[in-house]
């Protein structure tokens, strides 16, 4: 589905004007910056209990929806809220130093952590909290049933979804009709479309740095990350060595893609993409902004995710949990409520571009106006979130970071997937076995 450039009232409310305009640089590091920590407390007065609500977020998610629910719940409750913003990598850590210090902040987001936590011990469960409200509020059924096992463990809630996302196509529209191309639909027309793109300055394609962007290549060839029947990972194998290498080829052997240059940075493709030096990136609504911000007259498109066994696509967003050690797991409930309504979630989207876990979402003219939004919405369908049965044994956090290393082997450094696999899986392996 190919998406009109925006108009240029679009981009004087999402990056100029009013509250969004001091909040513009805070979003973007949030995806692409230095890590960054923000231990002050929000600007909502002392409450009056002269008690503190601390909350750890994601430092790209302090959007002007979310400091005006902030302000109402401090209202509403005489109490302050400690909003302490990080970037993922360093929330985690936080937290991990946090649960084995026996200290914890009252609500958390997180980054596909809810089960691993929850299994561990670190999480309390909100089934209470859903028996008794979810109704009210359209839990579970105005959610997308996706968001809804992934933050479960034993039959119970443990986690709330706050944003749903997935990872699409971005194709040059210009630089495609100037070449005659199509939007490719398999992977066969990918490259043949990345070929015929690369010169004179431009990539046919630029990929990530990241690793978890490499995750749409593995699915398309039916891989799954853990097989909870077969205790096996990255299976098929084959099929697993396959995606990995067919990446590294477009870098190394056919040269339609640069060299992803590691680090914490994820935003080198989209810069490529907004400057006009590669014609297509896989990437999600975070990089609408930026996009548009400093490309604004670039005629690009959203269009489906690629088919190769299947058509398949990442799972992406974040959720909130409520540690075991919250010291007020009733306002945190009441902050869940407050943050996932409908009309918060509408605003947002409409001020930022973030897309949500409601169907109700799903069919609001913001969302069904917008091409944009409206081809993320149709690649939830068959978006997977390809960690949730590896978070199930409790090593999540170690098998990815093997992975981490087997994508940067694989892709970066042009080892031979399937030597670079085999050493995978005997780590992982064996941090399964631990």
């Amino acid at each position: 589905m190919a998406t009109p450039s925006p108009s240029r009232r679009d981009i004087l409310r999402w990056s100029g004007t009013g509250a969004l305009a001091g909040l513009a640089a805070p979003w973007l590091s949030g995806c692409a910056g230095a890590p960054q920590e923000d231990t002050e407390g929000s600007s909502g007065g002392d409450g009056g209990s002269g008690e503190q609500f601390t909350i750890y977020w994601n430092a790209g998610h302090a959007y002007p929806t979310y400091e005006k629910v902030i302000a109402e719940f401090e209202e509403a409750h005489g109490i302050t809220v400690n909003f302490q913003k990080f970037q993922w990598p360093d929330l985690r850590t936080r937290l991990l130093s946090d649960f084995a210090s026996g200290n914890a902040p009252d609500l958390c987001e997180d980054s596909l952590w809810t089960q691993e936590f929850a299994i561990s011990g670190d999480v309390m469960s909100l089934q209470k909290y859903v028996d008794r409200d979810g109704a009210e509020m359209g839990f579970p059924d105005d959610w997308h049933p996706r968001t809804i096992s992934r933050n479960s463990y034993n039959g119970e809630v443990y986690g709330i979804q706050l944003h749903l996302t997935c990872t699409m196509l971005f194709h040059n529209r210009t630089m495609f009709d100037d070449a005659g191309l199509e939007v490719p639909t398999t992977w066969d027309e990918f490259l043949d479309a990345a070929t015929k793109l690369t010169g004179d300055g431009v990539y046919g394609v630029a990929l990530n740095q990241d690793h978890s962007y490499s995750w749409p290549w593995l699915l398309q060839n039916g891989v799954r990350f853990y097989d909870p029947d077969t205790k096996e990972l990255l299976t098929p194998h084959d099929k697993a060595a396959e995606a990995l290498q067919f990446q590294a080829d477009l870098v190394h052997k056919h040269q339609v893609a640069p060299v992803p240059t590691p680090g914490t940075d994820y935003s080198g493709p989209q810069k490529l993409f907004s400057a006009g030096r590669a014609a297509m990136i896989l990437t999600g609504p975070w990089d609408l902004l930026p996009i548009e911000e400093t490309s604004p007259d670039l005629e690009y498109g959203v269009v489906p995710a690629l088919k190769q066994v299947e058509q398949a696509t990442i799972q992406a967003g974040s959720s909130m949990f409520v540690p075991a050690k919250s010291k007020h797991p009733d306002l945190a409930w009441d902050f869940i409520k407050r943050i996932t309504a409908l009309e918060v979630e509408t605003a947002t989207t409409e001020e930022v571009g973030m897309l949500m876990p409601r169907q109700s979402w799903r069919e609001e003219p913001v969302v069904q106006d917008d091409e944009r939004y409206a081809a993320f919405a149709e690649g939830f369908d068959y978006a997977i979130d390809f960690t949730e049965p590896l978070q199930l044994t409790g090593k999540s956090g170690e098998i990815v970071e093997l992975y981490k290393t087997l994508y940067q082997d694989v892709v970066m450094n042009n080892a031979p997937a399937t030597e670079a696999l085999d050493a995978f899986l005997t780590a992982g392996e064996k941090a399964l076995a631990g």
